[in-house]
């Protein structure tokens, strides 16, 4: 009966039947040639061993030789790589005086006149031409939204005896507005535009209460008619008195400002640093009988001119 030829997949075993090691050398003896046969097994065998583990674990052994030399290259780079150096304050003071003698900063004029501009209206007051052509502007003053409906203030004797009142807002869209209350003791009147901006913005007001002699200010408005313009200043006095030229009117109470402001400047708003609203802007002291200013000026705390429209005091 022919046998079937059987196959190993193992080279080893090839390797054991391709070497005569079961004929012995004539020349040596049978117990040397015992031992030659027993230690070449041994040594295939091993052999053969390693080349299965080599095999079977060949892919994860790659990949963590592979690991290894990563780790290495990380911990050489590490220790060849200098440290980098702490932060001190003296690198931050460094830094910011680099930032200030290179970067222009806006002044705090500069960001509270950008923060109340949206809200700054002209207002004219308009008289009949007596050749029936277009009404004539007879005054002009300032006047500051504070409700985003339309609502202005300003000072009354701006708007006193007006035949026809008309605001410019901010974004120059012409309204007329009427009068709708007055307050004779703070110099106050309140106006409600006829027609309003979408966008229409409406300042912020803050309490005069931790109001302080020093603490910076900005008046805005259109003084001689011109503008809108922004003057700083500070606060000066609390609580002073001003009596008007002809001394029919005492106003009580007021905030005393040398922000410089002129006719004109009358209804605008006395701001902060950050373009809160503490004061409107009434009155300039001259000592003589010209009416320009000379480093005073006072305007009404805002919890007063909000009370002329019904909002609570802070």
């Amino acid at each position: 009966m022919k046998r079937v030829t059987l196959y190993s997949s193992s080279r080893s075993s090839m390797t054991e039947r391709a070497t005569p090691t079961n004929h012995p050398n004539p020349l040596t003896s049978p117990d040397q040639a015992r031992e030659n046969s027993s230690a070449h097994v041994a040594s295939q065998q091993l052999r053969s061993r390693w080349r299965n583990l080599w095999v079977r674990y060949e892919r994860p052994l790659w990949v963590g030789a592979a690991g290894l030399l990563a780790l290495l290259v990380v911990f050489t780079h590490a220790l060849i790589t200098p440290s980098s150096r702490e932060i001190t304050q003296e690198d931050i003071s460094a830094a910011v005086l680099h930032t200030l003698e290179t970067h222009t900063l806006p002044s705090p004029a500069a960001k509270a006149y950008e923060v109340i501009r949206p809200s700054i209206v002209r207002v004219r007051r308009l008289e009949p031409d007596k050749d029936g052509g277009e009404d004539k502007e007879r005054g002009v003053g300032t006047g500051v939204v504070i409700v985003d409906k339309g609502i202005i203030l300003t000072n009354l004797h701006v708007v006193l005896g007006a035949k026809r009142v008309q605001v410019v807002f901010a974004d120059g869209l012409e309204s007329d507005a009427t009068i709708t209350g007055v307050r004779p003791e703070h110099d106050l009147a309140v106006l409600q535009a006829h027609t309003i901006p979408d966008d229409l913005v409406a300042a912020t007001m803050r309490s005069t209460a931790d109001l302080a002699l020093g603490d910076e200010v900005v008046a805005v408005g259109f003084p001689f008619g011109i503008g809108p313009s922004a003057t700083a200043g500070v606060v000066s006095g609390l609580r002073r008195e001003f009596r008007s030229p002809e001394g029919k009117q005492v106003l009580t109470d007021l905030i005393q400002f040398d922000a410089a402001v002129n006719p004109g400047s009358s209804g605008g708003p006395l701001v902060t640093a950050q373009g809160e609203v503490v004061g409107i802007v009434t009155a300039i002291l001259n000592p003589t009988d010209q009416r320009f200013f000379v480093g005073i000026g006072f305007a009404v705390p805002i919890e007063n001119a909000a009370a002329a429209v019904g909002v609570p005091p802070f």
